[in-house]
């Protein structure tokens, strides 16, 4: 494998993980403030719907990211009822959340646009348009450093660098702010927030909102960016993938960064070697494309009984009189 192809894997790894990322992030807030969340998957799915067919219909990629923010923030909303005003089951919420997406986007998808469930291609302006970064073609000559700036980390569309400045910025949050603080301590232990005079209500439904908003971006991107239309169950899993990378990062915003990329990477290699030869074995097609997916399923059996989630996550709170 020579320099030139690991750098076109690393710039597929980056477009790759930047839904996963975002999705990751997403699940943070929501768990760190104790409202567990499966329902990643479809707010992605109905996000990355809502972007392909405002995009279609208007020819403007902001029109499809501000549909795609308000179809997330639709079923976030559902979510947040369930959980957090009539304290309802989270995994049953979110399960019926991904039902609720899967179907309802084939259902509109027909009926809008008569494509199976497909929306029409996205061009020109309906698409995020790619970035260059400053600099970029100077340094293109500088050995090793010059192509992995020029050619892996320039080039990409918005979300990417948008997702990348989150990591930072989550991590601030969470661990620099009054905000972050409070979130984490309802997320452990509600009753005391609630002691202290702050609404856990308050800030569980801020921690929704921001998970909505995330995810609406992610689809957003799916849609707009990584392809160039929506169709049928295109996250392929992809909530799922980010729930065990939040898992596998320990709730923590740099290792989310660090498991999400990897989780990109086995997928841009999948993709650039269907097949593999090993001189007496070839590793077939099919087990590359189901690497990430397998590493989804080693990740939870091996780090799920290790990794430390929120106290509180998972349960209602209910205010003591």
């Amino acid at each position: 494998m020579d320099y030139a192809t690991v750098l076109q894997i690393l710039d597929s790894a980056l477009r790759l993980m930047t839904p996963l990322l975002l999705a990751c992030l997403a699940g943070l807030f929501s768990e760190r403030s104790g409202i567990f969340d499966i329902g990643l998957e479809g707010k992605m799915l109905i996000a990355a719907f809502a972007a392909g067919a405002a995009g279609a219909l208007t020819g403007s990629v902001w029109l499809g990211l501000g549909a795609a923010v308000l179809a997330s923030l639709a079923l976030a909303a559902i979510h947040g009822m369930t959980a957090i005003t009539f304290r309802g089951n989270q995994l049953i919420s979110g399960v019926a959340i991904n039902f609720l997406a899967s179907g309802l986007t084939v259902l509109l998808g027909q009926s809008w646009f008569g494509l199976g469930g497909r929306t029409p291609a996205l061009e020109g302006g309906a698409r995020f348009a790619t970035i260059t970064l400053p600099g970029a073609e100077a340094l293109r000559g500088v050995p090793v450093v010059g192509p992995l700036y020029a050619e892996v980390l320039s080039g990409h569309t918005l979300p990417v660098y948008v997702a990348l400045a989150l990591v930072p910025a989550t991590w601030w949050l969470l661990y620099r702010t009054r905000f972050g603080l409070r979130l984490r301590a309802v997320g452990d232990n509600p009753a005391s927030v609630d002691t202290a005079g702050v609404s856990v209500v308050r800030l569980r439904w801020a921690a929704v909102a921001i998970t909505g908003v995330l995810c609406g971006l992610a689809g957003a991107y799916l849609a707009a960016g990584l392809s160039a239309g929506f169709v049928k169950e295109m996250t392929a899993g992809r909530g799922y993938i980010a729930l065990a990378a939040l898992i596998f990062a320990n709730w923590m915003p740099w290792r989310a960064l660090g498991a999400t990329f990897l989780f990109g990477l086995m997928e841009a290699v999948a993709n650039r070697y269907p097949e593999i030869d090993l001189g007496p074995v070839t590793i077939p097609s099919m087990f590359m494309s189901a690497l990430p997916y397998i590493l989804t399923v080693i990740i939870l059996a091996g780090f799920i009984g290790r990794a430390t989630p929120p106290r509180a996550g998972g349960e209602p709170y209910v205010k003591e009189r």
